[in-house]
């Protein structure tokens, strides 16, 4: 029965979120979770790896699959090269959120909870939602939210094993090795649940069963080698680190530094965690259960201790520096994280509190409730007594969870209704941006700008997508502020000045989609319009512009958008000059020269051929005195230049894009990207530690029995 109650709930989530298979747009960021997919099938496709490619489509490209968390996108893609990318993304979605339930029942089973416990936590599962919406919670994921957490998911499928393999590793030597290799797979799923996972180690070393000296010892080792084990997708991370952005439009705000004790508390104590948009908090009062429970029984139930520790940790660590200012820089790399997510702990934990909470109190009114209804006879419970009591038990926790699920249902129902209306946009307005779209791609050498999500842009729609998303979805390579990304050119992408004409040429756009009513801001010529759609081409535009390299500055990746902000405000690209850029570890390039009265280019370019999608570019200039050849793209040490087939330097000019100094004449200058090239090495480095730890584990069989 237990384990039917998991089966059930999963079974309802598949029929109620089936609308989820549907081939549409996305508004948020799933947009960007389907584009990796898209572009790691085409590199499995043609025989190259995803991980040392440049991902040019969002941020003036990046090093995308080295910086973000991207193991979900190239097992979805290496699926896509069987399924299609949008298929393998669409029921990767569907299942792994269908199928949660049962993630949870099982994780539970491991760590050592009754069936009973397991099944509740598995069938509160779906049920939970908080105030961000962004935890361990079916909002996250569906359409209508966006499914901006893709990348989350999988690694909730993880974390619960690897909490509980951790557990059991406490006492049994056999689960060590399982116990690292899910915390580093959490790792390479994603970053912040990977912190988590490395978190329980830590719970446990302080809150697990046995004795304290051993239990540190154990800990130390599965903490080491789950970073070992991490190391192939770890050591890139770290060591190009340097030329991933700090989002300086996000670092100062609570998406990043978390919300603080007071608020995360307040939304705790007034259901917001568990229950947000819940008539009754039916989950936070089950968690509340288990914690009362936990404490009563601190020394008596290990597991229910380390899991209410485990749920003080994970809420600890999302009050994020706003609670905890300087010392919250302990953290390693505190700056890339966003603190407020650290709340899916909290979630997971408390699912597995609330189980237990619930199961105490449901015996508790079994046993009791006959008692009371016969006042003074006491005596044992007869049979039938006790199975009438534990129905009305089972009956008052179904009406009590009965307001969250009709809300989950009801919302299931609304995605369902967005989604089928996003369709019908998609096949009628898409037909409409179909033309502009293919002229886009067939004269290329250019990046298109459709507004941006500050500005008229986020108006600007096919059905409930904005314009600027749905070209990202058709792999249009465009200009515009969109997350996630690390690329260095996503903070100057956010003050780009759609009214100044030298920012389109900065950021290599060359096409202009916007509404049919709306002029062109800038000088351009009207290509063609459609339904409410229109195509401008600005044609002295593309992606390389030759430049007057006249002045020097410094910046890092967590101010390179303040320190070269100016540069979009000023004058200085229309008059074809630039700065060199000084970074943490290079010294800046030297000036190729002075400002030139007139502004006019140091010389032509011809014969540009552009494949930005493989890494490719090569121009044919002709300069008539000293300059630069400017390529907007984002710098990355990884791209190289040859010019007239000899190897040149690439350099960084302001804000954070890439040059190579020329000196008077013709030149055939040629770039090329090659990404970070050990990963093979850092592979089986990360299995040495899995290979030892099974044949330390399996050794004799002589560990001892998992704790209860």
């Amino acid at each position: 029965m237990p384990l039917g109650s998991a089966t059930a709930a999963s079974a309802w989530q598949l029929f109620s979120l089936r609308a989820n298979l549907q081939a549409v747009s996305y508004p948020f960021d799933a947009s960007v979770h389907e584009q990796m997919v898209r572009y790691a099938t085409n590199a499995f496709a043609h025989g190259r790896s995803p991980l040392t490619g440049w991902f040019p489509y969002i941020g003036l490209g990046s090093a995308q699959f080295l910086h973000y968390q991207s193991l979900p996108a190239l097992v979805a893609g290496l699926a896509g090269t069987v399924l299609g990318p949008g298929n393998a993304f669409r029921w990767s979605l569907y299942l792994l959120l269908s199928l949660w339930p049962l993630a949870i029942y099982a994780s539970a089973r491991l760590s050592g909870l009754t069936p009973a416990a397991a099944a509740v936590a598995a069938c509160l599962s779906p049920l939970v939602a908080s105030h961000t919406g962004v935890g361990f919670e079916q909002g996250a994921y569906l359409w209508s939210g966006g499914a901006e957490v893709w990348a989350q998911l999988w690694a909730s499928w993880v974390l619960p094993f690897a909490w509980a393999t951790t557990w059991r590793a406490m006492r049994d030597r056999r689960y060590l090795g399982l116990a690292v290799a899910l915390i580093a797979l959490t790792v390479a799923l994603h970053f912040e649940t990977g912190y988590l996972a490395l978190l329980g180690v830590m719970v446990m070393a302080f809150a697990g069963p046995g004795r304290l000296r051993p239990r540190l010892a154990r800990a130390g080792a599965l903490f080491g080698a789950s970073l070992v084990a991490s190391a192939w997708a770890l050591v890139p991370l770290v060591a190009m680190s340097r030329w991933a952005s700090v989002n300086e439009v996000l670092a100062p705000t609570s998406y990043v530094r978390g919300y603080g004790a007071g608020q995360d508390l307040a939304w705790l104590f007034s259901g917001q965690v568990f229950d947000a948009r819940h008539t009754v908090p039916a989950i936070s009062l089950a968690v509340l259960a288990g914690v009362v429970l936990a404490i009563v029984r601190w020394k008596r139930e290990p597991l229910t201790r380390a899991l209410l520790v485990w749920f003080a940790a994970s809420l600890a660590l999302s009050f994020g520096p706003t609670t905890w200012g300087p010392l919250y820089n302990a953290v390693p790399a505190h700056s890339d994280l966003f603190a407020r997510r650290f709340l899916m702990g909290a979630q997971l934990s408390g699912l597995y509190l609330a189980g237990r909470g619930a199961v105490a109190v449901g015996g508790w009114l079994a046993r009791e409730l006959p008692v009371l209804r016969r006042r003074g006879r006491g005596g044992p419970l007869s049979r039938r007594a006790g199975r009438t009591a534990l129905v009305f038990t089972i009956g008052g926790g179904l009406a009590l969870a009965w307001p969250a699920a009709h809300a989950v249902a009801r919302n299931d129902n609304q995605n369902g209704k967005l989604i089928s209306a996003q369709a019908s946009a998609d096949r009628a307005q898409g037909a409409q941006m179909a033309p502009l779209i293919a002229y886009i791609k067939r004269h290329g050498d250019g990046r298109a700008y459709a507004g941006s999500v500050n500005n008229w842009g986020r108006h600007f729609t096919v059905g409930y997508v904005a314009v600027y998303k749905y070209l990202e979805m058709q792999d249009v390579d465009e200009a515009t502020y969109i997350v996630p990304t690390a690329s260095l050119m996503l903070g100057p992408q956010f003050h780009f000045d759609e009214q100044d004409p030298s920012d389109y040429a900065l950021f290599g756009v060359r096409y202009l989609v916007l509404p049919a009513t709306m002029q062109s801001p800038v000088p351009a010529q009207r290509v063609m319009a459609r339904g409410p759609y229109a195509l401008w081409v600005i044609p002295p535009n593309s992606y390389v512009d030759l430049v007057e390299v006249t002045g020097r500055l410094s910046a890092n990746r967590a101010d390179v958008t303040s320190q070269t902000g100016w540069l979009l405000t000023s004058s200085v690209i229309s008059h074809h000059e630039d700065s060199s850029v000084s970074w943490p570890g290079q010294p800046a390039p030297r000036p190729t020269g002075s400002a030139i009265p007139g502004g006019k280019a140091p010389g032509i370019v011809e014969n540009l051929n552009a494949n930005l999608a493989r890494g490719q570019l090569s121009a044919r200039v002709d300069l008539h005195r000293p300059g630069a050849l400017l390529l907007s793209a984002a710098y990355d040490p990884g791209w190289h230049a040859t010019v007239d087939g000899r190897r040149a330097p690439v350099e960084m000019l302001a804000p954070a894009v890439m040059g190579v100094q020329l000196r008077p004449g013709p030149h055939q200058v040629v770039f090329s990207y090659h990404g970070y090239r050990w990963y093979p090495e850092l592979v089986a480095l990360s299995l040495l530690p899995l290979a030892g730890l099974w044949l330390l584990g399996h050794r004799g069989r002589t560990g001892c029995p998992g704790p209860s």
